[in-house]
């Protein structure tokens, strides 16, 4: 029997309620499709910061290096808020581990189910029989890790500074993992730049378009960031695969999830350059965050991690087929008409967590 080595870290807030769901429907697609998967818990956040003084310990980082995966929660909450921005559990988490474990590429996809249409901001017109968007955001470069970085005085005057930084392979790199993924789907690629304006999108583009000769079954077409902001909002139906640099990235899969209806519906996998035979190391995750005020209340949707272990399955493990079971088992829960209270509407039933938790096991 084929057998995996998983880091789970659940985190804070609603992280360990929505990941005892993930872990109730990876016990059975073990069943269901024959292999094995050791889950070590480790801490990470918040909770890694009052047992064991930072954010993450050498503990965890032992654990993730010696698995196939990491299966993450979320970090972060009002608790911890007033430390220093560096000890903060965001920063001193998440930021190491994505630079610890170079996880250069974040696939994060933006589905809104049919039946969920009346769930986003966006009129029904525009988006009926909904749709299915993956945004490929660069994760380890740009302005969120380029040198020089800090504040200082000049003239007496407060002063900060970021620096937009890519090199070549960068590009290169988080290219093919964007055109590969939409070799996989509609063969759509958009890439996001501001070439108009920053000399990194000039490089940017013309490293996408020498790129795109390797891949002449895809279509590939250029779109200012400020231009794909208005027009996802616009007709988001119209794009398949996007392509962006690390800020740009954040910001358009934060509005691709809003106009999905509920970051509580959105997994995510951020994959590193280490390979194993069965693809790449990564680390899931969902969209959203760790929910303080919903926190212990058992209402929390566990679909995004459900659905995050699930793109584990896929990418790091090479476990197609019970991935797309999972994703199926979702549709059929929603389909059925059970809902959390974040896609709840009249004439469907409102479930809690581990009532959806159960219900898509069973689907599975």
């Amino acid at each position: 029997m084929k057998t995996f080595k998983i880091a789970v870290l659940a985190g804070d807030g609603i992280g360990p309620e929505v990941m005892t769901e993930a872990r109730r429907v990876l016990a059975v697609a073990e069943i269901k499709f024959g292999f094995q998967l050791i889950l070590t818990d480790a801490r990470v956040g918040g909770i890694a910061i009052d047992v064991d003084g930072h954010a993450l310990p050498e503990e965890t980082l032992r654990i993730c290096s010696a698995s196939d995966a990491i299966l993450f929660g979320s970090v972060g909450g009002p608790k911890w808020e007033s430390l220093p921005p560096n000890e903060q559990p965001e920063r001193a988490a998440l930021l190491p581990i994505r630079k610890h474990f170079a996880l250069f590429a974040n696939l994060r996809p933006a589905v809104c189910f049919p039946n969920l249409t009346h769930a986003s901001p966006i009129k029904e017109s525009l988006i009926e029989g909904g749709f299915d968007v993956l945004c490929v955001r660069e994760l380890t470069g740009g302005l969120y890790f380029g040198q020089p970085k800090g504040r200082h005085e000049e003239n007496g005057e407060p002063v900060a500074i970021d620096t937009m930084i890519y090199k070549k392979s960068e590009i290169v790199r988080i290219a093919h993992v964007a055109f590969q993924a939409a070799r996989g789907r509609k063969k759509r690629l958009t890439s996001i730049d501001k070439a108009n304006v920053l000399e990194n999108g000039v490089l940017w583009r013309a490293t996408v378009n020498e790129i795109a000769k390797e891949y002449p079954d895809v279509t590939l077409n250029h779109l200012y960031v400020d231009n794909a902001a208005m027009q996802l909002v616009k007709n988001p139906r119209g794009f398949d695969v996007i392509l962006a640099e690390n800020l740009f990235g954040d910001i358009l899969s934060d509005e691709m999830a809003m106009i999905a209806g509920s970051l509580g519906m959105l997994p995510s996998a951020s994959l590193g350059v280490k390979e194993t035979p069965t693809g790449r190391f990564g680390l899931f995750e969902p969209s959203g965050g760790t929910a303080p005020d919903i926190a212990g209340k058992g209402i929390a949707n566990p679909i995004a991690q459900i659905l995050s272990a699930a793109m584990m399955l896929r990418y790091s493990l090479n476990e197609a087929a019970a991935a797309d079971a999972i994703e199926a088992a979702v549709r059929k829960v929603i389909d059925d008409g059970l809902r959390t209270g974040d896609i709840w509407s009249e004439g469907t039933q409102r479930v809690g967590t581990a009532e959806m938790g159960s219900a898509i096991a069973a689907a599975l």
